[in-house]
């Protein structure tokens, strides 16, 4: 008897050392309750309760967690039905607020995000929604995370995964969009087409200023050169009548010469003849023609008698 009631006490001594060793898996945290009372929250790894006096509570996950939202419908502003989903990401912060202050955490986060979500978006327009994405999950962030802080939650993330408004605004939309579209290229054609007109009239005035300021710049050289022609005439006709006053009358043949040429070439260059037939007489042309060359000795024997030259001989 003795034996059977050591082995006894024995297998009772193990059971309760085995039952108040207990092992906490990482990312969890366990809550030890005293009688149904909590005392305190196991972290992970190995941890001894007292045995029929302590029990393991809750095993909160402390990991970040995603929840879906499942689709709603909710009516905007401008009371156009669209069709909502979207995710929460969580973290439990505190397991003891977790476990006890409220009764079914994800569900109460879920109802939370939904009616926010509703709230949230039932007074903004259907344009503002397709277009403030951000927008909405900042002010949904916003509200959840203040209203879980009791429960020892933090709220990380509340994004929308898909907004759907109805087949019939979905068109219209589209046709809007292609009207918009068309506008904007019907506006940028005529731009480009101003440009143009504006780009060749530019244009035209510009190569209307060179040509005009070509014809001012051709008259006055033209100016110019008649201007120097009648110096080089003036110059020519005051050494020829200073030579006829001296008695020269190789220049009075320099005059009838050259007269002589050029009713001869207006001849030639008359378009109504092509046979000229008048009376030369030979011997007043050479006649004319040697004294122009008589004046032309007597200019150069001129040059060649000044000082510094030696006199040179002319030879008739």
């Amino acid at each position: 008897m003795g034996a059977i009631i050591g082995l006894l006490v024995a297998g009772v001594v193990l059971v309760a050392i085995f039952s108040s060793v207990k092992v906490v898996r990482q990312g969890y945290q366990y809550t030890i309750e005293r009688f149904g009372k909590f005392t305190y929250a196991a972290q992970p790894g190995l941890t001894f309760i007292t045995p029929l006096f302590d029990r393991i509570g809750r095993r909160v996950n402390m990991m970040e967690q995603v929840l879906d939202i499942p689709g709603q419908e909710i009516i905007t502003k401008d009371n156009a039905m669209v069709a909502v989903d979207g995710v929460v990401f969580f973290q439990v912060l505190d397991a003891a607020k977790a476990a006890y202050e409220v009764s079914d955490l994800y569900v109460a986060i879920m109802q939370l995000a939904t009616t926010n979500l509703r709230t949230v978006m039932g007074s903004m327009d259907l344009d503002e929604l397709l277009s403030k994405r951000d927008e909405i999950n900042a002010r949904l962030l916003s509200v959840v995370d203040h209203a879980t802080e009791a429960w020892g939650v933090k709220i990380t993330r509340v994004e929308l995964k898909d907004i759907r408004p109805p087949a019939d605004i979905v068109n219209a939309m589209t046709r809007q969009m292609k009207a918009e579209r068309e506008k904007r290229a019907t506006i940028l054609e005529s731009e480009a087409a101003r440009q143009n007109e504006i780009n060749r009239a530019e244009g035209q005035k510009q190569a209307q200023i060179l040509e005009a300021e070509g014809r001012k710049e051709a008259a006055f050289r033209d100016a110019e050169a008649r201007e120097r022609s009648a110096q080089a005439e003036a110059t020519a006709t005051k050494a020829v009548s200073d030579a006829i006053e001296g008695g020269s009358t190789q220049a009075i043949n320099y005059f009838i010469a050259q007269k002589y040429v050029e009713a001869i070439g207006q001849f030639a260059t008359s378009p109504n003849a092509k046979t000229i037939l008048f009376p030369v007489e030979a011997t007043q042309l050479i006649g004319t023609l040697g004294g122009i060359g008589e004046l032309a000795r007597d200019a150069l024997g001129k040059d060649a008698a000044t000082p510094g030259n030696p006199s040179v001989p002319r030879t008739r």
